[in-house]
């Protein structure tokens, strides 16, 4: 996958995908990146780590947040990425919903929008995408952040509902003029799942690869690993790497991780199991 800025993304081997969270919310990490310094230091600090891509964040999904303003999640990003695209020589990924800050972020140096709403929320996304040439992740999640974690949350069979979904959500990005070789998708660990549901993905994940898109899994701290473990967010680093294990033996392509530098050797690990005919 090569991308506008000659930048590009390999995916014979697995890849990890670092988080820079420029919020004050995020579930895991939320204040300690929000100043624009420490949010390039980190994000210099995971690419040295080993981070693939680094995914940046102006804007909080953890369950219950609410919106940001469109005005507040530029001021916070934008100049984040413009600095870590010139900084390094990894791919920079944007977590937004919105089409402006994707256009601004993409003329300032991203190479990905990674899209939580699978370009549901704003119209303009996918021609946006289209034109820049862009890499797309669509994401699938189940209402919004503020309310996606609430009420019964049911699906009729949540591997083949998500499977359904992206069929449709990329059908829809390629008619909009999006290359399919641009394309990755994220099941949406979290997102408007129970624990059960997150379960059953993990354990399912070759039924998403065999869609034929670069999958990307994103487990790194979330609190289904808490109810698992019994424990906070802080502590939840062996859980993590387990499915981060897991999630590369099953054929994930990338990796969305907190804890870069464990990740990596984990995923490398399960990676040389999954494909021993390599090392031969």
């Amino acid at each position: 996958m090569i991308f506008p800025t000659g930048k590009k993304l390999d995916f014979t081997k697995p890849l990890v995908m670092g988080v820079v969270n420029v919020t004050p919310d995020s579930f895991s990490d939320g204040g300690l990146y929000l100043d624009q310094d420490k949010a390039v230091e980190h994000g210099l600090k995971l690419a040295g780590d080993g981070a693939d891509i680094l995914d940046i964040g102006g804007e909080s999904s953890r369950p219950g947040s609410d919106p940001v303003s469109l005005e507040q999640e530029l001021e916070r990003v934008v100049p984040v990425v413009e600095r870590l695209a010139r900084g390094t020589e990894i791919p920079i990924s944007v977590d937004t919903t919105k089409s402006v800050v994707a256009d601004k972020t993409l003329k300032a140096g991203a190479d990905i929008i990674n899209d939580i709403s699978a370009f549901r929320f704003d119209e303009k996304m996918a021609g946006i995408a289209a034109k820049s040439g862009s890499g797309v992740i669509l994401m699938h999640m189940k209402g919004r952040p503020k309310d996606m974690q609430r009420g019964k949350i049911e699906y009729d069979d949540v591997v083949r509902d998500i499977c359904s979904f992206f069929l449709e959500r990329c059908k829809f990005a390629m008619d909009a003029g999006v290359g399919r070789s641009m394309l990755m998708i994220d099941p949406g660990i979290g997102f408007g799942k129970t624990l059960f549901h997150n379960l059953e993905i993990m354990k399912r994940l070759p039924e998403i690869v065999d869609l034929g898109f670069p999958v990307v899994v994103g487990t790194s701290r979330k609190s289904f690993l808490g109810k698992i473990l019994d424990s906070p967010v802080r502590e939840r680093l062996e859980g993590t790497l387990a499915t981060v294990a897991l999630s590369v033996f099953l054929g994930a392509g990338i990796v969305r991780v907190h804890d870069v530098a464990h990740a990596k050797k984990a995923a490398l690990a399960a990676f040389a199991i999954a494909k021993p005919e390599l090392y031969g």
